[in-house]
């Protein structure tokens, strides 16, 4: 069993170190990752300058590009042969709800899934090293379970993991995406020459989905995996929009 690993935390994060370990109880991993932190880059590919790989002491390649690019170099010329599966993360916080949409990690693993190679985007829901690093036994018995399934082609599972001590971990929940509200996300102050300047992030989490939703799996201790799916086609409001008549 071959394994791309990858992140958008940057080859030093903890998080992939502790990936790397637990998928090498399962078969034989390459680290190719961004060599920086690029989080929240979503899907973004680097076409105004070329990249760089660089090969480590360790064997593992460093990407000045994005996850979405380190996956798509490694597919396409880093690699020997073609992996079995590609695996991103540990994420250092939560790809929760709408974080799909902006994650590096995510968008990681649906690159793979378009060049057709099975997905597996895995986050931690906290900020400890320490707390992640309980997890590398149930990392390598999940990824010993996912492999070997029947893996739908154009599927991407998206796991996370709760802030918890791994010993604590109360099962795992298949989920669907809750939605999540940002309020006060903007930040507005001065730089030091006296120009208006704005930071985003932080703010106040409004979370809901039930209790059938990602979040409400890992609030309540366990390990959420959600099933994704490259369509954002809205099946259901075809036959509405049908109606519209755009083209009369």
């Amino acid at each position: 069993m071959r394994f791309l690993i990858t992140n958008d935390d940057g080859i030093l994060a903890p998080g992939i170190a502790l990936l790397a370990e637990a998928s090498q109880e399962v078969g034989q991993g390459t680290v190719v990752a961004p060599d920086r932190e690029q989080s929240g880059t979503s899907h973004s590919l680097t076409l105004h300058r070329p990249l760089r790989p660089a090969r480590r002491p360790d064997g593992a390649f460093q990407v000045d590009g994005t996850p979405t690019d380190c996956v798509l170099l490694a597919l396409g010329a880093l690699l020997d042969d073609r992996p079995d599966f590609v695996l991103s993360g540990v994420n250092h916080g939560p790809n929760m709800g709408e974080d799909v949409l902006y994650s590096g990690t995510v968008s990681a693993a649906m690159e793979a899934v378009t060049l057709g190679v099975p997905g597996v985007a895995i986050s931690f829901a906290g900020h400890d090293p320490e707390l992640m690093k309980t997890y590398r036994p149930r990392l390598t018995g999940l990824i010993r379970q996912i492999v070997q399934t029947d893996f739908p082609p154009a599927m991407i599972l998206n796991v996370n993991l709760p802030p918890i001590p791994a010993d604590l971990v109360k099962g795992v929940k298949v989920t669907h995406l809750g939605s999540r509200y940002f309020s006060n996300s903007l930040t507005r102050m001065n730089d030091p020459w006296g120009r208006e300047i704005y930071w985003i992030g932080g703010g106040t989490i409004t979370w809901t989905g039930g209790e059938d939703s990602d979040h409400a799996a890992v609030a309540d201790g366990y390990i959420s995996v959600t099933p994704l799916h490259m369509d954002l086609t809205s099946h259901r409001l075809l036959e509405t929009v049908s109606g519209w008549h755009l083209g009369a």
